[in-house]
Order: structure tokens, then C-alpha cells, then sequence
């Protein structure tokens, strides 16, 4: 595993290691207890569980899938400390019940910090799903999520 020497090199390595179906390399990317939270918000609260997630998703739910990075952006909150955004292309997810997936872009962000070894590791993650043209969710009556634009009469 390459050491992350900066904080742009977690999700480069991440992505690098998601197309290698390597979950066990990423999840060498976090601390021990880090914690992750998905697109549809499930949340692991330590490396093991991180890394059993991905193993399951990357040889299940995403085995045939590409993911590249479309930006990265990166805000220092001090020396040891930084924000890194980066906005993903994912392609390629395993089709559920006849229907393939599409091209889905998502937002994840890191918060990494730099240990006493000068290596950058994720302490928190967070995925969303980027989904056009419109503002929010809603709630609907048989209980699933609707995307809804307020701005659209």
C-alpha cells in the first residue's frame, strides 16, 4: 500500500483502490475508529466494519464498477487537518432485479488528518448522491423519498 502523504492522495488512493477491488487497501485509508456514512446513510463506526462494507459492496453491489474523480478540492483546517471534497463519476454498478444502473455521481467527503508519522488518514467520510435538477427529498405516503424541486410550480 502507498502511504498517503498529502491529503488529496486518500481519495486518489481510494478511488485507485476501488477500481482494484482492493476494500481491504482502502480501508487502510481510515483510522481505526473512523466512521463512514453511505449514499443512503448507513454508517460504520470503525476500520473493520468500513472494510467489511466495501469488500461486500465492491464484490456485490458495485463488482463491475469504475470510479473516477471529476474534482477534488481540497480546504486546510491547520497543519494536521484538512477537508477534501471530491465529486466521483461512478460507472458500471451491477444491475438489480433486470434493471442496469445508469451513470451516478456522487459527492464524498473526507475529513483527514496527518499522524505523528506524516501519514494522512481519513477520521470521517461521507457519500451523497448527486441527483440534477432538483432541491431536496420528500417523504411520500407509502414511505419512500421523492426528489422534488420547490422552485418548479
Amino acid at each position: 500500500m502507498k502511504t498517503p502523504v498529502s491529503p488529496e492522495d486518500v481519495p486518489k488512493l481510494f478511488v485507485k483502490y476501488w477500481n482494484l477491488r482492493r476494500a481491504d487497501l482502502m480501508a487502510d485509508l481510515f483510522d481505526e475508529d473512523a466512521d463512514f456514512i453511505n449514499v443512503v446513510g448507513l454508517w460504520w463506526n470503525n476500520r473493520r466494519d468500513i472494510l467489511k462494507a466495501h469488500d461486500y459492496g465492491l464484490k456485490v453491489i458495485f463488482k463491475d464498477s469504475t470510479l473516477t474523480i471529476i474534482k477534488l478540492k481540497i480546504k486546510m483546517l491547520s497543519e494536521n487537518f484538512s477537508i477534501v471534497h471530491v465529486k466521483m463519476k461512478l460507472e458500471g454498478q451491477t444491475p438489480v432485479k433486470g434493471e442496469k444502473g445508469g451513470i451516478r455521481r456522487t459527492v464524498l467527503t473526507f475529513i483527514v488528518r496527518k499522524d505523528e508519522e506524516n501519514c494522512w488518514r481519513a477520521v470521517s467520510a461521507q457519500n451523497t448522491d448527486i441527483v440534477g435538477g432538483v432541491e431536496t427529498n420528500i417523504r411520500t405516503e407509502d414511505g419512500g423519498l421523492k426528489p422534488v424541486d420547490y422552485r418548479k410550480k
